[in-house]
Formats: C-alpha cells, sequence, structure tokens
C-alpha cells in the first residue's frame, strides 16, 4: 500500500521556482569584472534564466547534452546554473585554474556541444580549438572583447536573451536525471567525471541548509568564495534559493582587500571557501587593524583548516568557524564540525583543537573507517584506518569510465582518518601522502598544522623522503610570513615541544612559495616531482 501523498520530483528547477515565487525581491548581487556592482533578485534571475533556456533550445541544445561553463562568480554564471539543468541539458562546470591541456581533455571527454564563457578566457579557448571540435558554438558572459577569437561562431550572452522570451516552462524531468557534471581536479591521475542528479543536487541542498550544517536562512546574506566551477560551490547557489537567502557573488577578485570591501558593504553573514583564502584575508585583517562586523560563519573545506586560521577568526573576529569534509564525488559537503550536547560548552584552545577535526556525517550519507580487510576500526579518535563514504549525493561511478569505485557498496575516498565515539571524523592523512618510518605511520598533515602554528610560518607542506635505514622520514617545507624570520633550527625546538621525537623532520628548508592544485590544495605530487621523488 502507498500513502496519499502526491508525488512532485525533486528538481533544480524547483529551487529557482520557489525562490521567485517566495523570495521574489531578495538581492542577488554580483561584483563584476570591472569591479561595478550588478544588483539583481530571485524573480529577475528565474525570469533571466527562462530566457536562457530558451535561448539555448533554439540553438538546438536537446535533453542530456552537455553544456559548458567557463567563469568566475557572477550573476550570469548563476542563471546559465538554473537555464542549463532545468531545460533538461547537464551543466558542466569547467575550472580555468586546470591546465589547457585538461581542459581540453574535459571538454571533449564530456563531448560539450556549448560553452558559456568569460570574455578573459576566450584566449584560453583559442590555444585548444583544434582539441575540442565537439563546441559548436560560445556564449560570451560580458563584453566581448575587439580581439576574440574567431575559431568559434560567438554570441554575446545579454544580446542573446534580448531575443529570447521570458515564457518557459519548465519541464517534469525525472528526478534521477542527469543535472550537472563536475570533474576532479586530476591531482591523483587523468581528470574524471562525477555526474550528478536533480535528485541528489536537491538533497544535498537541503542538507547544506540544515541548522547543524552551514545553518542558511532567509535572514542570511550568502558570499560563496568557493568558485561555482568547484563542486558547484559547494551548494550555495542552490541552498541560498532553497532558503531564499540574499546571495553575494564575488567574481574575480578575492584578494583580501577586495573580500572585506564587499562583507561589509553587504554585511556577509555566511561565508565559504578553502583555507588559503581565509589565510590571505585574515593577513589582511591582521596588518590593517580590520573588523568584520556582520560576518557570523566562515565554512572552511578542501584542505585541512590550520589552527592558526580558527583562533583568529573565533578568537580575535568572534566568528564561528566551520570546517567540514568532502570531495567532488559528494557533491561536495559530507561532514561538518558542528558540536553536539557535549561539544557546545568548549572554549579556548580545547574548541580549537576540536575543531581541527574533520566533522560529522551529514543526514544522508554515512562515513565508516576500515582497516586493510575492510573490516570496521574503533571509534575511539586513535585508530586510522581508510574512510568509505555512502549515501544519496555519493557517486557510484564516473562518467564514461569503465569499472565500478565501490567496495561492498561504500565508495573509498583514498584519506586515512580516525574517528571517535561521538562521531567525529578527523582526516589524518590521504593514503598516499602517510609517511612510514620504521614501520609506524606519521601523518604529514598533523605534522603541517603543527608547523604552521609557528609564529613566523605562513604556510608549511611535509613529504616522505627515502631513507636506508627507516624507509621514510619526513622533510618539512615552510612560507615565512612577509617580515618574519626563522631558522631550520628554531623550528625544529619549536616542534620538538609538541610532537612525538620520531615525528621530527630530518629536513626543514624555506621556500618562497609552495605548489597549489586548482582547488587550492597543497600539490604534494608537484612538490615531489620538483624534489626529484
Amino acid at each position: 500500500m502507498f500513502g496519499l501523498m502526491m508525488h512532485r520530483p525533486l528538481l533544480v528547477s524547483s529551487l529557482i521556482e520557489h525562490a521567485d515565487r517566495h523570495h521574489g525581491d531578495t538581492e542577488i548581487v554580483s561584483r563584476e569584472a570591472n569591479g561595478s556592482i550588478h544588483r539583481s533578485s530571485w524573480g529577475a534571475t528565474h525570469q533571466r534564466a527562462r530566457q536562457l533556456a530558451n535561448a539555448l533550445q533554439a540553438l538546438g541544445v536537446k535533453p542530456g547534452e552537455r553544456v559548458g561553463t567557463l567563469g568566475w562568480n557572477h550573476h550570469r554564471h548563476l542563471e546559465a546554473y538554473y537555464a542549463i539543468s532545468g531545460m533538461g541539458a547537464i551543466c558542466h562546470t569547467i575550472n580555468p585554474r586546470l591546465f589547457p591541456d585538461q581542459i581540453a581533455g574535459i571538454v571533449a571527454h564530456a563531448e560539450d556541444v556549448l560553452l558559456l564563457v568569460d570574455p578573459m578566457f576566450l584566449p584560453l579557448l583559442e590555444s585548444i580549438a583544434s582539441r575540442i571540435g565537439c563546441v559548436r558554438q560560445i556564449i560570451v558572459m560580458g563584453e566581448r572583447p575587439g580581439e576574440a577569437t574567431s575559431a568559434f561562431p560567438l554570441l554575446e550572452y545579454e544580446a542573446l536573451l534580448k531575443t529570447a522570451s521570458s515564457r518557459f516552462d519548465w519541464p517534469e524531468l525525472d528526478e534521477r536525471s542527469a543535472a550537472v557534471l563536475c570533474y576532479t581536479s586530476g591531482t591523483t591521475g587523468k581528470p574524471k567525471g562525477v555526474l550528478y542528479s536533480h535528485r541528489s543536487t536537491l538533497l544535498h541542498a537541503w542538507a547544506v541548509a540544515l541548522p547543524d550544517s552551514l545553518s542558511f536562512s532567509a535572514c542570511d546574506v550568502a558570499l560563496p568564495v568557493v568558485p561555482l566551477f568547484h563542486a558547484n560551490a559547494w551548494g550555495f547557489p542552490y541552498a541560498a534559493a532553497l532558503t531564499g537567502a540574499k546571495l553575494v557573488l564575488p567574481g574575480a577578485q578575492l584578494d583580501g582587500a577586495s573580500l572585506y570591501a564587499l562583507m561589509e558593504s553587504e554585511r556577509v553573514t555566511l561565508t565559504a571557501g578553502v583555507p588559503t583564502v581565509w589565510n590571505q584575508l585574515m593577513q589582511y585583517l591582521q596588518s590593517e587593524g580590520r573588523k568584520l562586523h556582520y560576518l557570523k560563519r566562515l565554512g572552511v573545506g578542501g584542505a585541512a583548516c590550520p589552527k592558526t586560521i580558527i583562533g583568529y577568526f573565533e578568537d580575535v573576529q568572534q566568528i564561528t568557524v566551520l570546517p567540514g569534509w568532502g570531495m567532488t564525488e559528494t557533491s561536495p559537503v559530507a561532514a561538518l564540525t558542528r558540536p553536539k550536547a557535549r561539544q557546545s560548552g568548549l572554549k579556548g584552545q580545547e574548541r580549537r583543537d576540536w575543531l581541527a577535526r574533520s566533522g560529522r556525517a551529514l543526514f544522508g550519507v554515512d562515513l565508516e573507517v576500515v582497516d586493510e580487510q575492510g573490516q570496521s576500526v574503533a571509534h575511539d579518535g586513535v585508530t586510522f584506518g581508510h574512510l568509505q563514504v555512502k549515501g544519496h549525493w555519493v557517486c557510484s561511478g564516473y562518467y564514461r569510465e569503465e569499472g565500478d569505485p565501490l567496495e561492498n557498496g561504500w565508495f573509498p575516498t583514498g584519506d586515512v582518518a580516525v574517528m571517535d565515539a561521538d562521531g567525529f571524523m578527523q582526516i589524518t592523512d590521504r593514503a598516499k601522502d602517510m609517511i612510514k618510518s620504521g614501520g609506524e605511520w606519521i601523518s604529514s598533515i598533523e605534522l603541517e598544522q603543527v608547523a604552521a602554528s609557528h609564529p613566523a610560518v605562513l604556510e608549511a607542506a611535509v613529504i616522505g623522503m627515502p631513507h636506508p635505514h627507516w624507509g621514510e622520514r619526513p622533510c618539512l617545507f615552510a612560507v615565512l610570513r612577509s617580515g618574519e624570520e626563522a631558522t631550520p633550527e628554531a623550528v625544529l625546538r619549536y616542534l620538538e615541544q609538541r610532537v612525538a621525537k620520531w615525528w621530527l623532520p630530518d629536513r626543514i628548508e624555506f621556500v618562497e612559495a609552495l605548489p597549489h592544485t586548482a582547488t587550492g590544495k597543497l600539490n604534494k605530487a608537484a612538490l615531489r616531482s620538483e624534489r626529484g621523488l
């Protein structure tokens, strides 16, 4: 017997319809390439998304075809999010920070029939034009430069919308239909496509909006520093529509001064991004003696958050820091460090130590830590193993790739982690980055965290170096803060007071900068390559 309840498919288009109907006058603020501010609303965004859907349909885009986007966080990119998925096509967000060869490879692999791009990326596309013959046309999301590429037929976004009707009935798709395609950053091999469904995307948005997650509400002003091309901006474009929050899109200007000015002028209450961005903002605030007056919650993901960042924003700026964990394959948010009753009273160093964890599972996903035989390890906060995940917005396979990545129904993340009795998980390393010295494991992430807490150290990376007796020994590479001085011996003495003796690096080297991936993570593969490892 079935229940006697209405059934409506969970569709991306239902989010923008809701935002228009119930929060139509709530602002969408977008910083343009020239620095000017564009003001719109959820109602206008819905209207323009319908116009774009009509225009794409007139250009011959069919349901199931891939339409790529190559752009920063701005109102046109947001409109494309809803238009492409809503009409039944697949929105393929492309990371412009990838190498041109990788971009050419994923456009060809996705078989994008059309691209929506920011003007600044036209020369990039010109350089790979011969390798992306699947692309029929390019729509330029902004003013087309005079020297624009001639390799493709070019259309101007605004001119296209002027000729399109704003009347469009979103089709009632199967909620399992593909909505969005994102490719992994390719740090462990070639980028792989993760194909999100309408259902998974909407459920993820609900989870992100929950009180024990990022806690979106209609009273919030949300600014996703994380790019729209980075795993759907961690659900911000969808969760904001779901709750009717004001959305502020920062464009390409993500330096500390620019973010501070935008956060203050728009009274941003909620934001999220990778640690490198918050490190830059922290340095700006410290150097200028600035205060964030409206920001209440700061999400951190993509890499382990240094305790220095946690301490500064929590203790000095009085902002709640929300470290989380996820990956492209998990849509991406799967865990948030939100307290249960027993953690709610933690303060000071005890709270900072707790916040260094990676979080507990949101409803809709489950986490487990297993040994080499696939058996669950003790949830004691000490015993580590391989992290696995499953759930409503976890991928079951890669786009156009053969083989089943799952292990007994679980997705193997490639992370090594521990879990405590309260269900809080902490990533101790990537499996490939763990250092085995004399038969014992050393966590490169934990050693980096301690090194980065040194007052003179801005950023640190630890990799394993071959050793004739111990097998591997840790080597620490550090970037010093501007104007600060330190010696390897001084950093070593600092570490001696904070980590086990056998964890101490055999070598400490100061460098001007460390390599990062296209999504802002430390690129240890590049670091090893630079060192001939």
